[in-house]
């Protein structure tokens, strides 16, 4: 681990810290990290800290060692608009995009750069106690010894008493019923006070117009509270990959147009495909 990297770390959790709005929360937003760790990386007191914590830390706050350039695409450009919207206004909105749209990463990146905002992904085996301690972990509040309405009231309190506070579920169709039902409870105890991003792939919008036919519990309601539409993203298009491909160091015509017919909208194939043409190039030279 090199002095250069951990210097990187240092200076990208004083802005995690400053984000979260202190140590604490910081500490209490991180797996595996203390506050007496925080306070050892931002005083230099490196000298017993693990290769294995500096990774750890370094993951949690958003710094990897990985060179690529994120660019600023069109679905981006429209997660954000509505993120913005959302934690400005206390609006509620779905959203549904392909695997490889960009979705979570765009989540990440918001959620780093604006105070309080919390992304949650979600996942199959969470229950309604698991993922009030998702949300309470993302907001950096100690959850010990609190019972599941212990929990809801004090995400509550806190959230009716910060400035524009934002909820984001992404892979929200991984949630099962009972919990994605209980978003209804927390939507009718911050409304006009939280807004709030529901986002899936488009299983998610069959699940709930299905839950509708069928006349499940908590389908129409959860449909009424996004506005009854889901926000659709459409993945890269022609001009996104030109801006990828220019800003990562590919800058032949040939390669913009190879890339673009073989990504199917996909953004992990556009970067796989740029690795491949890179890496053949310099193939090339040897």
């Amino acid at each position: 681990m090199t002095t250069d990297f951990k210097h990187q770390v240092k200076e990208t959790l004083k802005n995690y810290i400053a984000q979260k709005g202190s140590q604490n929360k910081a500490a209490n937003s991180l797996q595996g990290a203390s506050s007496a760790l925080l306070s050892q990386i931002m005083n230099d007191n490196w000298e017993n800290i693990s290769d294995d914590m500096w990774r750890n830390v370094a993951s949690q706050i958003g710094l990897t060692k990985n060179e690529w350039v994120y660019v600023e695409t069109t679905d981006y450009k429209l997660i954000n608009k509505f993120l913005n919207d959302a934690q400005e206004n206390s609006n509620v909105f779905g959203m549904t995009g392909d695997a490889g749209s960009g979705k979570s990463k765009t989540f990440e990146l918001y959620a780093k750069n604006h105070q309080n905002a919390y992304l949650l992904s979600c996942a199959e085996y969470w229950n309604r106690k698991e993922f009030l301690i998702q949300l309470l972990t993302a907001m950096g509040v100690d959850y010990s010894g609190l019972t599941v309405a212990e929990m809801m009231n004090e995400i509550v309190k806190r959230l009716k008493s910060q400035q524009n506070p934002l909820i984001i579920l992404d892979e929200a169709d991984k949630l099962p019923d009972t919990v994605l039902y209980f978003f209804i409870t927390l939507y009718n105890r911050l409304e006009d006070h939280c807004g709030i991003i529901l986002c899936a792939t488009d299983h998610l919008s069959k699940r709930i117009n299905r839950g509708i036919k069928l006349n499940r519990k908590g389908y129409k309601e959860i449909h009424s509270r996004i506005g009854r539409k889901f926000i659709e993203l459409k993945g890269v298009n022609s001009t996104d990959v030109v801006q990828i491909c220019s800003a990562n160091g590919v800058t032949d015509p040939k390669a913009f147009k190879s890339i673009f017919n073989e990504c199917d909208g996909d953004l992990r194939r556009v970067k796989r495909s740029i690795h491949a043409y890179k890496n053949k190039k310099v193939n090339e030279q040897d």
